[in-house]
């Protein structure tokens, strides 16, 4: 039986801080809901109202951290990736932001936002293992995931950062 994909955008949000290191603006997901409690980049499900799905990202930007589409320059459609276990299709788009001086994370959605720098994730040290357990799957499934400080960002986030990785860290990549 297939179950029908819930289409959904993220934004892939990055930008150089004062001293030029690349930084990628990811948030903690509030608990609750599908995702819960997951790091996660800012984005969601589509809306009968969006244009397309850029415009899906750009909106849930704007509704979960205060990122206004004015401090948005998109510089790539990503793979669109389907997550393994909930049944979404995700569009992400990289884009190079003006960060606003505070965001404005939507508490129902968001407890936090983090600036993580780009060598830091890139680093044989943040990268790990474990055995999670899903929903409607027996046996524990083993996950790779990348260490932020006490979290971890796994799943589809994962899966649209590594391959980004290697490119955000080329010398002259314009962020």
């Amino acid at each position: 039986m297939t179950r029908e994909l819930v289409d959904a955008a993220v934004l892939v949000p990055v930008f150089r801080d004062p001293v030029g290191d690349l930084r990628i603006v990811l948030i903690v997901r509030a608990e609750g809901g599908v995702h819960g409690g997951q790091i996660a980049f800012p984005g969601g499900r589509s809306d009968p109202g969006d244009a397309s799905p850029l415009d899906t990202a750009l909106r849930e930007a704007e509704e979960e951290i205060g990122l206004t589409r004015d401090r948005v320059h998109v510089l790539d459609a990503l793979p669109v990736l389907e997550t393994r276990s909930t049944g979404f299709r995700i569009a992400p788009f990289l884009a190079r932001v003006a960060p606003p001086a505070h965001w404005t994370p939507d508490p129902r959605e968001v407890v936090q936002v983090i600036e993580a720098r780009a060598l830091d994730l890139a680093a044989a040290e943040a990268r790990g293992e474990a055995e999670m357990r899903f929903f409607g799957i027996p046996r524990p499934e083993r996950v790779r995931f990348l260490k932020i400080g006490d979290a971890r960002l796994w799943g589809v986030s994962l899966r649209i950062l590594e391959p980004l990785l290697p490119r955000l860290l080329e010398a002259g990549f314009e962020a």
